[in-house]
């Protein structure tokens, strides 16, 4: 899952960043207004993180100015601003939350899994293929019934390649959508956690979920929903 926090604090935003990336969340950080749609034009993201006090253009325009283009990515809005009335006006513009400074880490993580597990008709998702299930609300996953230990990268790259199972993924897409734009490692990082998260769900298993596109890249292949 990849995030956008804005944040003009440095050592909060710092700090944000920190707590997200060992949950295993991809993170930019915008510091200001503009360059907060900067990179909301540029990337596609599944949450955003606001602050509303911002330079260059505050929340509020940020808001504004991401649904008047029609971005309809989650907003949760980080701010020392705890008036019902700033509220009213965050929630009324499109924010979909809103978490007042100074928070806990552990809420804040809640109102994120809340916000991204959120579907208009199905308030739980679990991601499938085969006898592979990923639940993002508990971050598990299982085969077979058995619980697959994963660390928070492997996670990562595994749901996002269920979200988009039966579809081949470039190795550029991939680390686009699992990893932040700051990122300056080959492509080869992709090919290393492939290889990893074959020998946990894959290696004497079957069938093989994870199929290799000779010269395209990497997908999750469900053949019975293929």
């Amino acid at each position: 899952m990849k995030i956008l926090l804005v944040e003009d604090e440095a050592k909060l935003a710092a700090a944000v960043r920190k707590i997200l990336v060992r949950q295993g969340y991809s993170v930019d950080v915008a510091g200001d207004g503009p360059d907060a749609l900067a990179f909301a034009a540029a990337y596609i993201y599944d949450l955003i993180l606001l602050d509303l006090l911002l330079p260059g253009l505050d929340g509020y325009g940020v808001i504004r100015e991401l649904r008047g283009r029609n971005v309809q990515t989650p907003i949760l809005v980080l701010t020392a601003k705890d008036d019902v009335e700033d509220k009213i006006r965050g929630l009324d513009l499109g924010a979909d939350d809103y978490l007042t400074k100074p928070f806990d880490a552990g809420e804040l993580l809640a109102r994120i899994r809340a916000l991204l597990r959120r579907e208009p008709s199905e308030p739980r998702v679990f991601l499938t293929a085969a006898d592979l299930v990923l639940d993002p609300q508990l971050r598990s996953v299982t085969r077979g019934g058995g619980a697959v230990p994963l660390t928070a990268r492997e996670f990562g790259l595994l749901e996002f390649m269920l979200r988009r199972k039966n579809r081949v993924l470039s190795r550029d897409t991939i680390i686009e959508h699992v990893w932040d734009s700051s990122f300056d490692s080959l492509p080869s990082i992709v090919d290393v956690y492939i290889r990893y998260l074959r020998k946990k769900i894959d290696d004497g298993r079957s069938p093989k979920l994870i199929r290799t596109v000779r010269g395209m890249g990497y997908m999750i292949r469900d053949d019975e929903n293929a």
